[in-house]
């Protein structure tokens, strides 16, 4: 394969650039072994891109990730900039990617290795062999939603004010992404939103049964208030397949589902936009876990989320279905295996480094390629 892949690599803050040279390791491993190259562009994106330029994230990085096949970024924030007011903090940079690429569809998939059962805070029976995948509608709902701000009374109070807003293009582009995973899975689609209480979750229930019932027959849908979701997800998570919820619920519901697997680390999440007329998606791809600036620079944070959210990429964006579960596959083997990072390391196994990891991950993708 010839065809070079256009990348660009937003490592960020704080542990970012630490995980993402795994990532380099895997890119360069396809090359060698597979014939797939990668056309790898690099930018600033969160505090770095502050020290550098005065902004989380310039135009020309921005240019950048418009113009690329996707994106893959490592982390943003830390304790640094806390004190820089909201507009220009770290995160506004990744909030800028998600909404000028029109991101509206973040996928976090939730799913527990074999080998790593017992790092569940659930009994291992609740949690043994969970897959779930949770579609978070990402660009509206009341994250983006005017009027927003702080305002000071008459009396001198304050008033917080955030509008949580959608219309139905923005509920049924969502509700289709998640049928379309439904028929590549178990064909089981559940819906959260709060319509017993809020105007905006009466549309969505709505929206989403609409399409289901136009477009989407075969699909086994079922709606659940929010609330009632996130206690299911610790009672009985292996009852669900899909869920898709809004922004603020699925930001929440998705790091509820995250701990059911036992580390952050392990976590990948894909964000995407609509299809163009050539099936084209432009897309982001991003580990759930933070910068962790506590362990920065120590060698010891935990690169499978950063090297699965690259699989997801090669699955989603690059048509590489082979290659993402042959990455699977060596993650499966290496946890087997019994090695570890600080962040799921167990009792008997072996506690290795950031690096290492990686050349575990490799040197197991050597074996299975034979």
């Amino acid at each position: 394969m010839n065809d070079k892949k256009n990348l660009l690599v937003l490592a960020g803050d704080g542990i970012g650039a630490e995980v993402m040279a795994e990532v380099w390791r895997l890119i360069d491993w396809l090359d060698r072994r597979r014939g797939i190259s990668f056309a790898v562009s690099e930018g600033l994106v969160g505090g770095v891109s502050i020290d550098a330029h005065g902004v989380p994230i310039t135009d020309a990085t921005m240019a950048q990730a418009l113009a690329a096949d996707a994106v893959l970024l490592g982390a943003v924030g830390g304790p640094k900039w806390e004190t820089l007011p909201f507009e220009v903090r770290p995160e506004r940079g990744l909030l800028r990617l998600r909404k000028d690429l029109e991101l509206f569809a973040n996928l976090r998939p939730a799913v527990v290795f074999d080998a790593l059962v017992d790092a569940s805070p659930l009994k291992a029976e609740i949690i043994r062999g969970l897959d779930i995948m949770i579609v978070r509608e990402l660009t509206g709902g009341v994250y983006f939603g005017q009027p927003r701000g702080i305002e000071t009374l008459a009396d001198g109070s304050r008033r917080g004010v955030n509008t949580q807003v959608y219309t139905t293009e923005e509920i049924r582009r969502i509700a289709r992404v998640a049928f379309d995973l439904a028929r590549k899975r178990q064909n089981r689609v559940c819906s959260a939103e709060k319509a017993n209480v809020m105007e905006s979750g009466v549309l969505w229930r709505e929206e989403v049964q609409w399409v289901h019932d136009n477009e989407y027959p075969d699909i086994d849908l079922s709606h659940m208030y929010a609330d009632n979701c996130a206690m299911q997800l610790v009672r009985n998570p292996g009852q669900f397949d899909v869920i898709v919820t809004d922004n603020l619920f699925g930001d929440i519901l998705s790091d509820e589902a995250a701990m059911l697997t036992g580390s952050l680390g392990m976590l990948p999440s894909a964000s995407l936009g609509a299809a163009d007329v050539s099936g084209r998606r432009r897309a982001l791809y991003e580990p759930v876990h933070g910068s962790a600036p506590d362990i920065a620079g120590k060698g010891i944070a935990n690169p499978l989320a950063v090297l699965l959210s690259f699989g997801m990429c090669l699955r989603y964006s690059f048509d590489l279905k082979a290659e993402a579960d042959l990455l699977d596959r060596a993650v499966n083997g290496v946890l087997d295996g019994g090695l570890r990072t600080a962040d799921i390391m167990q009792q008997g196994k072996a506690r290795i480094s950031t690096g290492v990891m990686g050349e575990a991950i490799i040197r197991e993708m050597d074996k299975l390629s034979g």
